[in-house]
């Protein structure tokens, strides 16, 4: 900095004396007194001070030239913008070599050159009709790698009496290419078709060095926008199968998933026809449907059939088939739908073009594919467990009409016994114990009907006004004896004059004997029940059974209601386990609501609620 400081000084004082000197020279000439040999001397001097300037005065353009090539070098990476850093590599580049015109040519696929920009000197884009450059100038580039200038391509034996130069009268022409990797990628060309001598070495160089940087550049650019699409389109492409996923997850109708598959396989390949038929274990087909695309319309019928070559190739090799379109069809692409190595039915997808099935297209479809065959086989597990449901609600409900004839036969000789003649104590005590097991297995049978009727949606109650007091009497009468046996202590507090209730009486008088049974069975001996009425908010009248019984946890609580679950609560007492399952779907049925309360050790209550008769 002292060095550059001190030249800088003393070539102020030389130029002071070349002024003095030149004072001097124009007094001698005055007076005509000129020593030819003291001119020599000073104009020497002089001259040397003007070579002096004229270096500091490149010297001092190539750094601001340099220093220009620094800042617009850190603008253009400063954005990952393809189309900006084209924009922005073209007007660094006119900034830079001060050119007429400048154009930014990249290489297409077919390996030519495409003009990405082109601006002029006042950074104004030009239109298409003025992309006149000299096609022999960027081609050599382009072949050689290596930056061409040309101070007047006019009288340049390399260019002169080339087309592009003389019919667009081209004369200072310079271009440089565009390296990423080893590789060129494209080429900037600028140019003046006015003056000569334009742009000088120094410039090339310039342009070639700033060439490098904005190929790096213009490359992460195109990286990055490779990289967004490709994201943005797997982005899309996971969000349409997560909306088919929702939509095959509300249904488990086979017909409805073959359909939902069928639309968006057709709106995400833009298949003009798709079929899918679902196969049985001989690979015929149980069900085929079709898809119009372009009518948006679903038919009962394959568009391909299952004889079609392309067909039976995917359904045994389990991998997709395709053909491309010919003068009689158009492109077709198979894909078989598979469960567990095995092919349970086949989509086959028909367009008129070959680009549509592409690579990403046949990879989408595929994945919508293995949607389909996990939905498909969900609702045929559905039906075959719905099937075996219903075949045994069926065989329950035929099992329990066919046990009421021997039943009865057994209870009704039971009562005979005494008629037909004396007995002893001892043979009275095994009609008691005959009388009592056909009881229990009455009550077995008819809560098996009971959940067959459930089950099948056959369970019907005959709603009319009933008297809350009566139907509590009424399931007292069948409980006492139970109660007293056990010694429980107990309470019955019901609001007087109650409003009838809309129920079905027999039901529940069942209702009051469940809860009352259970409230007893799981009640040590010795302890309280209550049972209480009245009259409850929004018109209904609520009935609650109190015991002080073993009570249940949060877990048991869970699990109530499960058929033939039974809490383990020490206590062995008998039972199906169907009968509170039986108690909530009849008070349901009632159009009534059920809330239980209960801790362990600490007793239960049992509280529902039924609408007052109008």
């Amino acid at each position: 900095m002292t060095e550059s400081v001190r030249n800088s000084r003393e070539l102020a004082m030389a130029l002071t004396n070349a002024k003095q000197t030149l004072s001097l020279l124009r007094s001698q000439a005055r007076t005509g007194k000129v020593d030819a040999s003291f001119v020599e001397q000073r104009l020497a001097s002089v001259e040397q001070v003007l070579d002096e300037l004229t270096e500091e005065r490149k010297q001092t353009g190539k750094q601001e030239r340099y220093a220009r090539l620094y800042e617009v070098s850190r603008v253009i990476g400063a954005s990952l913008d393809l189309q900006t850093v084209l924009d922005q590599v073209m007007d660094a580049i006119i900034q830079l070599t001060g050119a007429e015109r400048g154009f930014l040519m990249l290489l297409n696929d077919d390996g030519n050159l495409d003009v990405k920009v082109a601006r002029n000197l006042d950074q104004e884009t030009l239109e298409s009709s003025a992309f006149g450059f000299s096609k022999t100038v960027t081609k050599r580039v382009l072949e050689t790698g290596q930056p061409i200038v040309t101070t007047n391509a006019q009288d340049d034996p390399r260019f002169a009496g080339h087309l592009s130069i003389v019919t667009q009268s081209l004369r200072s022409v310079m271009a440089s290419p565009l390296r990423v990797r080893e590789q060129v990628i494209g080429v900037v060309y600028v140019d003046n078709r006015v003056r000569t001598g334009v742009f000088s070495d120094d410039d090339l160089n310039v342009l070639d060095t700033f060439a490098g940087q904005a190929g790096i550049a213009i490359d992460n650019a195109r990286l990055f926008g490779a990289t967004d699409k490709a994201l943005a389109a797997r982005v899309e492409e996971l969000m349409i199968l997560q909306r088919m996923d929702r939509q095959l997850n509300e249904t488990l109708n086979t017909r409805k998933i073959m359909q939902i598959t069928l639309e968006w396989l057709s709106r995400s390949v833009q298949a003009d026809h798709a079929t899918m038929a679902l196969l049985d274990a001989d690979g015929l087909a149980q069900l085929a449907i079709s898809y119009d695309g372009s009518q948006g319309i679903f038919s009962d019928s394959a568009t391909i059939p299952l004889k079609h070559p392309l067909v039976q190739q995917a359904v045994q090799s389990h991998e997709a088939a395709w053909q491309e379109s010919t003068s009689d069809s158009g492109a077709i692409y198979v894909l078989p739908i598979a469960r567990e190595n095995q092919v349970i039915g086949v989509i086959s997808l028909l367009c008129g073009e070959d680009s549509v099935f592409n690579d990403n297209s046949r990879t989408m479809a595929t994945r919508m594919a293995d949607r389909a065959a996990t939905s498909i086989e969900n609702a045929r597990l559905y039906d075959a467990v719905r099937a075996a449901n219903q075949a045994k609600s069926e065989f329950v409900s035929v099992v329990a009409h066919e046990l009421k004839v021997p039943m009865t036969s057994i209870s009704g000789y039971a009562d005979l016994m005494a008629v037909a003649g004396a007995i002893n104590e001892r043979q009275e005590q095994f009609v008691k114990t005959i009388k009592n097991a056909v009881h229990k297995m009455k009550v077995l049978v008819n809560d098996l009907s009971d959940i067959s009727r459930i089950e099948t949606g056959n369970m019907r109650v005959n709603v009319e006004d009933v008297n809350v007091v009566e139907a509590v009497n009424s399931a007292l009468e069948s409980t006492l004896g139970e109660i007293e046996q056990r010694q429980h202590q107990l309470v019955v507090d019901l609001t007087p004059e109650l409003p009838p209730v809309q129920a079905d009486r027999d039901r529940l008088v069942q209702v009051l004997v469940n809860l009352t049974s259970n409230a007893y069975k799981y009640t040590p001996n010795g302890g309280h029940i209550y049972i209480r009425a009245l009259v409850a908010p929004e018109r209904r009248i609520a009935i609650s059974v109190q015991d002080s019984g073993v009570g249940m946890s949060a877990e048991q609580l869970a699990n109530l209601g499960r058929k033939f679950w039974r809490a383990d609560n020490g206590l062995e007492q008998s039972g199906t386990g169907l009968g509170f399952a039986i108690t909530r779907n009849l008070i349901e049925l009632m159009k009534g609501t059920l809330d239980i309360q209960s801790q362990p050790g600490q007793g239960s209550v049992f509280t529902f609620t039924l609408p007052i008769a109008q």
